[in-house]
């Protein structure tokens, strides 16, 4: 009898995991992206975009070469921990806590938690996503300093990443559709901090273990 519990238990406990991790991404309304084809130049003819029914303008960033070593190479554990419930980033190379920023995380779409990699950077990338029948939609441009994450449960092409903002400034506040939003000077720092390096207009790194770590948790409150 106890038997016959335990292996009816284990489909239910499989649907359950499904229904309650894996359907929150799949349905959310951060925009999907296709992995084999990002572009990371700045687009100079499409500078007008639309958030949640707005015009939007994305401004030109200048290309800071400098910056790539500002913040110096170490061999330190490098991670990022992202606080949903406080709307922070901080990020810590060994015990040390290098920076700590607000953040804007998921409002129309959940932000998800657990522990993921970086797997590519981009200097710049257009996202667009949600929905105009729910007043939700997005198409935003040149959006700057992207660091696409992912784990085996929240694969590339759901496109969640972190970076920099300029459609919004509330930051503190959940504001996105499930991305980090940062403020981009905030991002510009983080940007090229992380591993993996950055070289010329995007850096991929193709191995699990290769980007920064980063760990996000907690709850976002409501707004």
């Amino acid at each position: 009898m106890l038997r016959k519990l335990f292996l009816f238990a284990i489909p239910i406990t499989v649907v359950l995991f499904f229904v309650f991790s894996v359907l929150p991404y799949r349905f959310s309304t951060q925009g999907t992206i296709d992995p084999a084809n990002l572009n990371s130049e700045y687009d100079r003819i499409e500078t007008v975009g639309e958030f949640l029914g707005k015009t939007v303008y994305s401004p030109v960033i200048p290309s800071l070469k400098e910056n790539r070593n500002i913040f110096g190479m170490t061999s330190a554990d490098k991670r990022i921990e992202i606080d949903l419930t406080n709307q922070r980033l901080y990020a810590f190379e060994g015990s040390e806590k290098k920076f700590d920023f607000l953040i804007s995380s998921g409002l129309w779409g959940r932000t998800p938690t657990g522990e993921f990699r970086i797997w590519i950077k981009l200097r710049y990338t257009r996202m667009q996503g949600g929905s105009k029948a729910l007043g939700t939609y997005y198409n935003l441009p040149n959006v700057p300093f992207d660091m696409f994450f992912y784990n085996s449960a929240v694969p590339k092409y759901l496109g969640y990443g972190i970076h920099g903002t300029y459609w919004h400034n509330n930051f503190g506040h959940p504001m996105s559709h499930g991305c980090i939003n940062m403020k981009t000077e905030d991002a510009e720092k983080i940007f090229y901090w992380v591993d993996p390096s950055y070289v010329g207009k995007q850096v991929k790194t193709t191995d699990v273990t290769g980007g920064t770590r980063i760990i996000i948790y907690g709850k976002a409150p409501a707004n």
